[in-house]
C-alpha cells in the first residue's frame, strides 16, 4: 500500500485545495459631473498599475462609474452655477464640455450615487474630485483624494516653495485658505484674508483649466517657474499625466498629479 493512499494531501497541499480562483474587485468612482469619464479612468487604472480593459482581458478590479450629473442637460446643469461665497468646483460634461457649479447644489445627488454604487457591488468607492467636501455616509470604504493630497504635500513641501495649479480664477481664495496648511499658515488666513496670503513667500496659486486651453496651463507653469517654485500640485483631478510632463517641463520642479496619488492609494485598497 502506498504510503500516501488515504492521505487527504501531503504538507503544503493545503492551498491548492481551498484556494479557488481571486474574486475580482469592484471600484466605484464617483465624478461631480458626468459619467463616463474617458479621460481620467484609463490613467487612474494605469496609476493603480492595472491592465487595458478590452476582450479577453483578466483583471483583478472592475471600474463602475457614476456622475452627480448624470442625467441632466447642459442648461439644468447651467443652473447649477456658483453664486457670491459659494464653493466653486469645476467639472466637465460627457461630452466634455467644461462646467463650473457649486458644491451645495450637489451634494444630495453625489449622496445617492455613492449608494448606487454600493448596491452595484463596490467593494470601494473613491470620489473622483480634489475639492472639500462635508463628510459623506458610505457603507463602504469612501476614498476623498482632497485629504490624500494635502497631506502627502504637507509631508514633502514644508520650508519649500509650493506652487498650486487648480482650473478655475474662482478657486483662488479658497485654494490659498487651504495650501496654506502646508506651512502651519491656516490662523494666518483667517486673521489676514485672502489678501494677506497672496504674496506669501512659500505658497503661490495658479489657475489654468484641465479642460480648456492647453496653453493655459503652459503660461501658468511659466508663471510658476519665474517665481521659483521647488515644488508644483496639480490640484484637480482632470488634470492628466501629459499635462504632468508638460508641467515638469515648464518649471524644471518635481509635480504632484493628482490622479496618480488618488491611484496609487487606490491600488493598496484593492
Amino acid at each position: 500500500m502506498n504510503r500516501n493512499d488515504g492521505v487527504k494531501g501531503r504538507h503544503g497541499d493545503e492551498a491548492s485545495e481551498t484556494t479557488g480562483p481571486a474574486r475580482i474587485k469592484t471600484l466605484g468612482t464617483v465624478t461631480i459631473g458626468q459619467s463616463p469619464r474617458p479621460d481620467l479612468i484609463p490613467e487612474l487604472r494605469m496609476a493603480m498599475g492595472l491592465g487595458a480593459e478590452g476582450p479577453g482581458s483578466s483583471l483583478p478590479v472592475k471600474i463602475i462609474e457614476a456622475g452627480a450629473l448624470d442625467g441632466l442637460t447642459l442648461g439644468e446643469v447651467r443652473q447649477l452655477a456658483p453664486n457670491p461665497g459659494d464653493y466653486v468646483l469645476v467639472t466637465r460634461m460627457a461630452d466634455g464640455t467644461p462646467v463650473t457649479i457649486a458644491e451645495r447644489h450637489i451634494l444630495p445627488r453625489m449622496v445617492d450615487k455613492i449608494s448606487r454604487l454600493v448596491e452595484e457591488g463596490a467593494d470601494v468607492v473613491a470620489l473622483v474630485c480634489t475639492g472639500e467636501f462635508p463628510e459623506l455616509a458610505c457603507e463602504k470604504l469612501l476614498v476623498v483624494p482632497q485629504p490624500l493630497l494635502l497631506n502627502v504635500v504637507s509631508a514633502l513641501a514644508r520650508g519649500r516653495k509650493l506652487g498650486v495649479l487648480l482650473p478655475d480664477e474662482e478657486q483662488i481664495e479658497q485654494g490659498y485658505e487651504r495650501w496654506s496648511l502646508v506651512h502651519g499658515d491656516r490662523e494666518r488666513a483667517w486673521q489676514n484674508g485672502y489678501c494677506g496670503l497672496t504674496s506669501h513667500k512659500l505658497l503661490k496659486i495658479e489657475a489654468a483649466s484641465p479642460y480648456g486651453d492647453p496653453r493655459d496651463t503652459e503660461k501658468a507653469a511659466a508663471r510658476l517657474r519665474d517665481w521659483g517654485a521647488d515644488l508644483v500640485v496639480m490640484d484637480c483631478i482632470g488634470y492628466t499625466m501629459a499635462m504632468k510632463e508638460k508641467v515638469g517641463s515648464i518649471t524644471g520642479a518635481p509635480v504632484i498629479l493628482a490622479r496618480s496619488i488618488v491611484g496609487r492609494v487606490l491600488a493598496e485598497l484593492l
